[in-house]
């Protein structure tokens, strides 16, 4: 088991780059495989998640080479190309992957069966799975149909009009992938207006997908079209060194090329509320997403109410917020955030236990958290618990420990950020 220890540091200074969005990166396969002709993905982000969607349609006939630079030629298939998989496909620790590609795999023609790790096999899929079923998917899982693995008979889908109780893009993007397939339209309504890349980037890929204030609306049938897709860094990376930043006395760090789509820039908002000096410089398109270089530079950060429609613009950053929170002035609420609970983990319950160990304040709710900051943090040995996002959210708060923090369990980072340790020791020096 992979252990590192974190030391205080003077600032973060100097510039730059992330690794590409995560999202963006596994639509780009999914879509790629689907489309007529070559698509070419340009900032790829070869982290472990990505990989188990890549290995997954390579086991399904799809060719995929790597460049020198690391850009992939994906040669699509087209809408109806794939093929029945021989094995078991193994999603490994990505959500993601194996929610997305349930939508997708119960359109085709052949039966297939998605797994994942010890962990992936304990989040729940009947959010996924039920809105299938009134398209008419026939998917069996462990726990009367809650758990991994699934059994797909993919065949044909009618169309579905499905109110989602949840702001979910794995939801949403479920449904438009097995609506591609349909044989009539699919609309898709949230209570809140979850991440939109795969409606952006079905788009892109020519179908016609027709969003609407609460919702989108796919049109089956439409044969999608190779492309090349430039992938901007991704901004739930990014935010680890946003906080930082803003935490760390004297510290000026420009990130570039991060993408800052309005359903995923949460982390921005929520940060600036709290004080943070985030500029957003040279704002630009990138194959249909909108890209900014960010500016920061340490701030005095002061406790807000944290609810609403910034929550699934932000879900994945909550772990990070909860350390600027325990470096703020006064008392931080992140509420309407029960979402955190079916995560890698029950990041709430995370969180609250790995922070505490150095001292912070920190309550949790059942839909979120309570945070007192101001105490100063003190050096422990801590968890990842197994969840990337824990691992690099007590990294941060290494950096402002007194004594530093060791963190057992930190090889899950490459899940999403395989270069994380050596950009943090190169942005701290």
């Amino acid at each position: 088991m992979e252990t590192r220890t974190v030391k205080s540091v003077t600032g973060l200074r100097g510039e730059i780059t992330v690794p590409g969005d995560k999202s963006i990166s596994h639509r780009s396969i999914m879509l790629g495989s689907l489309a007529r002709g070559t698509t070419v993905v340009r900032g790829f982000l070869h982290g472990e998640d990505n990989h188990s969607t890549l290995n997954a349609f390579r086991a399904m006939g799809v060719e995929v080479t790597e460049g020198e630079a690391g850009e992939l030629r994906i040669a699509g298939l087209g809408l109806h190309g794939l093929k029945e998989p021989a094995d078991v496909l193994d999603c490994g620790n990505s959500g993601t992957t194996i929610r997305l590609m349930t939508g997708l795999l119960a359109g085709q023609n052949f039966f297939s069966v998605l797994t994942g790790d010890r962990y992936l096999r304990k989040r729940p899929m009947k959010r996924v799975l039920n809105p299938l079923a009134s398209m008419g998917a026939r998917i069996w899982g462990r726990g009367g149909g809650d758990l991994a693995p699934l059994a797909i008979q993919g065949g044909s889908l009618r169309g579905t009009s499905y109110d989602s109780p949840i702001a979910s893009a794995q939801v949403k993007s479920a449904l438009l992938l097995a609506g591609l397939y349909a044989e009539s339209e699919t609309t898709v309504r949230e209570p809140h207006l979850s991440r939109d890349h795969s409606e952006r980037m079905l788009r892109y890929f020519g179908v016609d997908v027709r969003p609407f204030p609460g919702g989108v609306t796919l049109l089956p049938g439409q044969p999608l079209e190779g492309r090349e897709v430039l992938v901007p860094g991704d901004i739930s990376s990014a935010a680890f060194f946003l906080v930082a930043a803003l935490i760390t006395p004297g510290s000026e760090l420009l990130i570039r090329n991060v993408g800052v789509n309005p359903t995923r820039s949460g982390i921005i908002d929520i940060l600036q509320a709290m004080g943070g000096s985030i500029e957003l410089l040279d704002p630009r398109e990138l194959s249909g997403e909108p890209v900014a270089d960010l500016l920061v530079r340490s701030s005095d950060l002061m406790g807000i109410e944290i609810g609403g429609e910034v929550v699934p613009r932000a879900i994945d950053e909550f772990p990070v917020v909860s350390v600027a929170a325990a470096c703020a002035r006064g008392v931080t609420t992140i509420r309407d955030a029960r979402e955190l609970r079916v995560k890698e983990t029950d990041r709430i319950a995370a969180m609250t236990t790995e922070l505490g160990k150095l001292g912070a304040q920190i309550v949790a709710r059942e839909d979120g958290m309570e945070i007192t900051g101001g105490s100063l943090l003190t050096g422990a040995r801590v968890s990842s618990q197994g969840d990337h996002r824990i691992a690099m959210s007590m990294a941060v708060a290494g950096l402002v420990a007194k004594g530093g923090v060791t963190i057992e369990d930190t090889g899950c980072t490459a899940t999403s950020f395989p270069t994380f340790w050596e950009l943090l020791a190169t942005a701290g020096n």
